[in-house]
């Protein structure tokens, strides 16, 4: 059976959002979560800064506190963690 992806879409606890958004890394737990073909959580994608967009793939990277990840715009499904 397949996992619901809801649980995946959750928000950043209040604490961990308020420190993503003063720029700081993530929790290493929390970045063990960003796996390839997992949902970038929709906090991290919204206060990461957009690097590149390939609109011919619709591809884009996001450049958070610590991590260069690339995702699928419309899904947000991670498909590269560049470091």
């Amino acid at each position: 059976m397949a996992k619901n992806n809801k649980s995946e879409e959750k928000s950043l606890p209040p604490g961990l959002e308020k420190q993503q958004s003063r720029g700081k890394a993530l929790p290493p737990g929390w970045e063990k979560k960003l796996n390839k073909g997992a949902i970038l959580d929709p906090v991290v994608y919204e206060q990461g800064e957009v690097v590149d967009r390939d609109e011919s793939t619709g591809t884009v990277t996001i450049e958070t506190a610590d991590k260069t990840i690339q995702v699928i715009e419309k899904t947000r499904e991670i498909i590269d963690i560049l470091n």
